[in-house]
């Protein structure tokens, strides 16, 4: 069942919601009413993905096109990765997000996206096989972490950057299990990496933090070392164990 997206007005009044939720103390009411709207995003994102099966997720631009080398990169990675039996998730928009969802789709593997709603619209890709639109990027981004047992994360801006970083976080202080994370291309990297380095000669993080990054301009390498940190550490099986429930009206 894919969840289309709401008009343009509707999302207006959704941001403006948010932002007043945002700007501090409000009325018990009103803080219990998007309380309630933020547990239904939940619940709406995990019956829509819970059949999703193993996921890697990719995270990376909306704005590089098919002509781009970073679309035929993360084309070919995503192709690979979904080879090994993985279902490929991403943000659900487009450039590299479709990429991904492309490469899964041309492997023959699935294809799943966690679309943000925004003012001005961003479009679920025509590469997925099912998706969910949702409100809140909180939300989407834990979303994007459940069902992961590995993280790509391609040439992007400060989305990609955030959810890269709270992959990180939550990898660091042991929230999730330290499933591996992949950074592709190193050039694009280069000066991002060089501030991580000079955090850990700092002292601000420490060595053992990085352990489960892999920064490469490899598919091969990516994809031998998913193999080794996620399939083989944690005895993976890259197979859908849930059924859907027919009283609770799921499908796969």
């Amino acid at each position: 069942m894919n969840v289309l997206s709401k008009p343009v007005n509707s999302c207006m009044e959704e941001v403006k919601s948010e932002i007043k939720f945002l700007r501090g103390p409000q009325s018990r009411w009103e803080e219990f009413r998007f309380t309630v709207k933020v547990l239904f995003e939940f619940v709406k994102g995990f019956r829509a993905l819970h059949f999703a099966g193993p996921c890697v997720t990719f995270f990376g631009s909306a704005r590089f096109d098919e002509k781009h080398p970073y679309y035929t990169l993360t084309r070919q990675a995503a192709a690979a990765v979904a080879r090994l039996g993985f279902t490929i998730m991403t943000g659900g928009g487009g450039g590299l997000m479709e990429a991904a969802n492309r490469g899964a789709r041309e492997a023959g593997g699935r294809s799943v996206g966690c679309n943000i709603v925004l003012p001005l619209e961003q479009h679920p890709n025509p590469y997925l096989d099912k998706w969910v639109n949702i409100r809140y990027f909180f939300v989407r981004k834990t979303l994007l972490i459940k069902y992961s047992f590995a993280f790509i994360v391609v040439p992007g801006g400060f989305g990609t950057l955030d959810e890269f970083f709270e992959a990180l976080t939550l990898t660091q202080t042991r929230k999730i299990q330290q499933f591996p994370i992949i950074v592709l291309d190193k050039e694009f990297h280069r000066e991002l990496l060089e501030h991580i380095a000079w955090m850990k000669r700092q002292k601000t993080i420490s060595p053992q933090d990085l352990d489960l990054i892999l920064v490469t301009d490899s598919i091969d390498e990516a994809i031998q070392f998913i193999k080794e940190q996620s399939i083989a550490r944690y005895g993976l099986v890259t197979e859908r164990k849930h059924a859907p429930l027919r009283w609770l009206f799921e499908r796969e």
